[in-house]
């Protein structure tokens, strides 16, 4: 067996398996939209995070990074256990077409596996549905989990597609509205620093994920 996986959210920079070729390219028809919960990531049962599924569109393009894995049965059966475990929050799995750049005429796979979720409250409940941007922008600011805090999630996936010249105007426009309720935050903290007593320091502080080398073991991601 020889399969393809594209990754459109932390699988554009943290694949996390063994595989023998990464393309970048598309597929066609499908957006990002941050309509997923995440509770054991990135955020928790108490306080969710929001990452990223996809959602049909006609006509709209969505870029990111597909893998190829055929490296024998051993190989490529561990890459799906791991890929099914890292996503048992998306419960849908399609295979379409991908379309390496430069060569948009013929699709390079047609049948490469995505994992996404069910937009439906009832039949998935890791589904939140669509928020107003401000909204959304202060569930990821505040959102924490053990793979760390959702906004850098947002923040990396900003940065991986700027890095494969592909920017998402979405994915910017939300990443710069958590932004100002981070700023917001910031100057609210401040505020109560003046009238703290002297001794006292109240910090903002924000962890930093360490992605770690390819042969090491990599921190599941949604």
């Amino acid at each position: 067996m020889v399969f393809w996986i594209f990754g459109y959210g932390s699988l554009v920079w943290n694949f996390g398996f063994q595989y023998d070729e990464k393309v970048i390219g598309y597929i066609k028809d499908y957006k990002r939209v941050f309509d997923l919960a995440c509770i054991d990531h990135r955020g928790t049962p108490e306080h969710p995070a929001r990452t990223c599924t996809l959602e049909y569109s006609e006509g709209t393009l969505c870029w990111g990074a597909a893998y190829c894995v055929r490296g024998g049965p051993e190989i490529e059966a561990a890459a799906m256990q791991y890929l099914e475990r890292r996503e048992c929050e998306y419960d849908h799995k399609i295979t379409v077409d991908f379309y390496k750049e430069g060569e948009d005429l013929e699709p390079l796979v047609t049948e490469v596996i995505v994992f996404m979720s069910t937009p439906d409250t009832v039949s998935n409940k890791y589904y939140l549905g669509p928020a107003p941007l401000d909204k959304m922008a202060w569930q990821i600011a505040t959102a924490i989990g053990p793979c760390g805090n959702n906004r850098e999630y947002l923040f990396l996936l900003e940065k991986a597609l700027r890095e494969i010249d592909h920017e998402d105007d979405y994915v910017i426009e939300l990443a710069n509205e958590v932004r100002r309720v981070l700023d917001v935050v910031k100057g609210a903290t401040k505020e109560k620093k003046l009238v703290a007593a002297p001794h006292v320091t109240v910090k903002d502080h924000i962890p930093s994920l360490q992605l770690l080398p390819r042969q090491e073991t990599v921190a599941m991601d949604s």
